[in-house]
């Protein structure tokens, strides 16, 4: 990778993962040191991630990370859960043979083992995977790249809240109801269940945010 690209997957990866916390700000060249590179790549890496919502660029002062206001994850889930529904509607006109589904079974798997484990990190990992998996047998390369910025969003808000939710088990069901229905070629039935999870999921997030309302949000 070039120091660009290194720059911007390392910054993203803090952020995604709360090391830089919503609202943190950090000059361009307290960036640079730590990454132990010229401010030069390190620019063009906060550059793209303004482009994705993620950090907003303060003139001599770095950069700050973009808060997490319930407002803006009202409407960042309104547009990823059509999205994500759209690809499910998509992935039921393919042909979509069992080895097909199979990254789907696996991170649903992998959620459920991670969960009896008490691994929160894991799960939410595992989750991530299933809904990739789920965009990319939309077969459609432009939505999967819309839903991923919109994404990450999404997970920076859920891993902020991860530990202040009930356990995940409803969560698992209605991953698996997506599944069963598309194993079943049942279109309709898949889009309408993931309808409800994403629905389900977005109230769960945004109570949450609205209640606590953390000083760092």
């Amino acid at each position: 990778m070039s120091y660009v690209q290194q720059a911007y997957r390392t910054l993203k990866d803090r952020i995604l993962a709360n090391r830089y916390p919503p609202g943190q700000q950090i000059l361009e060249q307290a960036l640079a040191d730590d990454l132990g590179m010229s401010r030069t790549p390190v620019r063009e890496a906060l550059i793209r991630l303004h482009d994705e919502g993620l950090v907003e660029l303060i003139p001599r002062r770095g950069m700050r990370v973009v808060p997490l206001a319930p407002e803006d994850m009202q409407e960042i889930y309104e547009v990823l859960s059509a999205l994500e529904v759209a690809a499910v509607e998509l992935a039921a006109r393919r042909p979509l043979e069992p080895d097909t589904l199979q990254p789907l079974e696996d991170a649903l798997q992998a959620m459920e083992t991670r969960l009896a484990d008490d691994d929160l990190d894991g799960w939410a990992r595992a989750d991530a995977r299933f809904h990739r998996a789920l965009l990319a047998l939309s077969g459609n390369r432009r939505l999967v790249a819309m839903a991923a910025t919109l994404a990450d969003q999404v997970h920076r808000a859920r891993m902020t809240t991860l530990r202040l939710r009930p356990r995940p088990v409803k969560s698992i069901e209605e991953h698996r109801e997506v599944l069963e229905a598309l194993r079943a070629g049942d279109g309709e039935r898949a889009a309408g269940a993931h309808r409800r999870h994403r629905h389900n999921a977005a109230r769960l997030l945004l109570d949450l945010l609205n209640y606590y309302r953390l000083p760092h949000l």
